[in-house]
């Protein structure tokens, strides 16, 4: 009997699980490797300072999750083999157009109010550049009318990190299981277990990690989990020849993003497609979209090769918020799911956060606001 069964193995799956068995649960992670999974085709981009929401809750979570990237990586390097793809780069925010000025501008106040009220980061980590500067710092980058420099911002590679807890949850004495779980073993209000294959496994918590595939039990437990795939198309540019490698990212507000990488690789995206079901499929429209914004922002990138096209379903509430914490009316079940667009940014940090609620220990972080409560 394992004391914990973490279901599906994305990015906050496995550090659930690795968290987990840091602190000496036996657990068991089943994974049945879904098309479309959201860690490997995310961006990466960890830059919570530049967030210009207004949900301090949110902020707050972000900056933890931020502030725990490093602690966690080191630990990672030092128990496994592997890169994780963790790195200061640096990002840039811009208005690259007329129509993008008031949205930047309205960003541009929540961002520098919030750094006056905190404190922090410094004016010379986070400050005002001038367009020029800006594409000193991103050679391909156009002319912008408006220019936000983090310097401490952060990347990551999901596909490596994820990787990265899996192997070190294994050295651990993490048990894998590539499966599907067909249910959920329930008994007087507690969830006790989980059939796989008509085989019941037995355990004395469950996390359900499983991204967008997640509302699969909502049934079984008579619960309403809101969670609906949202496809993302991102594109991996290369340029022969290029040093990318102290390239920050960048945002645009009608461009989601681009994320350089040290092997002269860009990357840019994304869409964000609703209504799509769980068809993880490129679609001509998706990439002439993700290639257009790119170029009208950073014509510098026309010459580029396309290496390769990714696409993730992204598991999207209707408030954009993820569900993380304890399940109300069922004892022993745990939610870690409906992240979105955050889930690289937020998921090492909320698998230490569910191990707190599953160990009984009060967490770090204020989480209640993302309690599946709210749902029912």
């Amino acid at each position: 009997m394992h004391d914990a069964i973490v279901i599906g193995g994305g990015i906050l799956g496995a550090s659930a699980a690795y968290h987990l068995v840091c602190e000496g649960a036996r657990t068991l992670l089943i994974d049945r490797y879904d098309e479309g999974r959201a860690t490997n085709a995310g961006a990466g981009v960890l830059s919570p300072v530049t967030y210009s929401g207004k949900l301090e809750p949110l902020f707050n979570l972000a900056m933890d999750a931020f502030d725990y990237y490093p602690i966690v990586n080191e630990r990672l390097l030092q128990e496994q083999e592997e890169e994780t793809g963790f790195a200061r780069a640096g990002k840039l925010v811009v208005a690259a157009s007329e129509d993008e000025l008031e949205a930047f501008e309205n960003a541009r106040e929540i961002i520098f109010n919030r750094q006056k009220l905190r404190g922090t980061p410094s004016a010379e980590d986070l400050h005002d550049i001038s367009s020029d500067e800006a594409r000193t710092l991103l050679p391909p980058l156009g002319p912008v009318l408006g220019a936000i420099y983090y310097r401490n911002a952060a990347r990551v590679d999901g596909r490596l990190i994820a990787g990265a807890f899996h192997r070190a949850s294994v050295r651990r004495g993490l048990e894998v299981k590539n499966a599907s779980v067909e249910k959920l073993i329930l008994k007087n209000g507690a969830v006790v277990g989980a059939e796989c294959g008509g085989e019941v496994l037995r355990c004395g918590n469950v996390v359900i990690a499983g991204g967008a595939w997640s509302p699969e039990f909502e049934g079984q437990l008579g619960i309403r989990l809101p969670i609906e795939p949202e496809r993302g198309q991102i594109i991996h540019l290369s340029l022969p020849g290029q040093d990318t490698s102290d390239w920050p990212t960048l945002n645009a507000y009608h461009m989601d993003y681009m994320v350089p990488w040290p092997d002269s690789r860009v990357v840019v995206g994304a869409t964000h497609e609703g209504g799509t079901g769980f068809r993880a499929r490129q679609t001509v429209s998706g990439i002439m979209e993700v290639l257009g914004d790119a170029l009208r922002v950073a014509p510098g990138l026309a010459k580029a090769e396309i290496r390769e096209i990714r696409v993730g379903l992204r598991p999207q509430t209707p408030d954009m918020l993820p569900v993380l914490g304890s399940v109300p009316g069922w004892a022993n079940l745990f939610m870690l799911t409906g992240n979105g667009r955050t889930g690289l940014q937020v998921g090492p940090y909320s698998g230490k956060i569910i191990t707190q609620l599953l160990l009984g220990q009060n967490p770090e972080s204020e989480i209640d606001f993302l309690n599946i409560s709210r749902f029912m």
